[in-house]
């Protein structure tokens, strides 16, 4: 009896020595369960943020990348209210097609209801060409014809190039308004 009994508690010994190992091992697993957790959410978050960066960065390439550069505005025809414009696109600008330039001319003398009513403009064909390619200078003739050329006032012009960037000019007519005038 006296044997059995010291068989007995070799066995408990045995016993708890193997609890402890399941009890490490399961510790173990949980571990690795959450570093492989953390690690998905480390690499997810950072995917999303390259992404964005990314999609960031493409944006702000599109706005800058059709910009219209104002070389100078003459007045053509002061009866007709037309100026002359001379341009070109920014250096590392992408060619833009002639039909995605617009430009407004907003001065003091038109009200809201006007301004809103479509004062934005096609540039259009320049001497036959469909495209604006960076490098090269052209001209062209646009009417501002709610906002005429007045002696002492400044007005503002605004062209946008397809998507992308916005090119702000005030037009400063002097004293004077007669053809041929700069005013840029």
């Amino acid at each position: 009896m006296v044997k059995n009994m010291k068989n007995e508690m070799k066995n408990e010994n045995r016993d708890n020595v193997a609890a402890i190992g399941i009890g490490a091992m399961i510790v173990f697993i949980a571990l690795i369960l959450v570093a492989a957790v953390a690690a998905a959410v480390i690499i997810q978050t950072a995917e999303k943020l390259q992404q964005n960066a990314q999609t960031a960065g493409q944006d702000t390439q599109d706005s800058m990348s059709a910009r219209v550069v104002i070389l100078g505005v003459i007045i053509s025809d002061a009866a007709a209210n037309e100026l002359d414009i001379t341009f070109e696109l920014a250096p590392g600008s992408d060619d833009v097609p002639t039909t995605d330039i617009e430009w407004i001319i907003v001065c003091d003398d038109i009200d809201d209801d006007a301004l809103t009513a479509a004062t934005t403009h096609k540039i259009g064909d320049q001497n036959g060409e469909n495209t604006i390619q960076a490098g090269s200078t052209y001209a062209t003739t646009i009417e501002a014809a709610n906002c005429a050329p007045t002696a002492n006032e400044d007005h503002t012009l605004l062209v946008v190039a397809g998507s992308g960037g916005q090119t702000y000019e005030v037009l400063n007519y002097g004293g004077d308004v007669t053809d041929g005038a700069v005013v840029i």
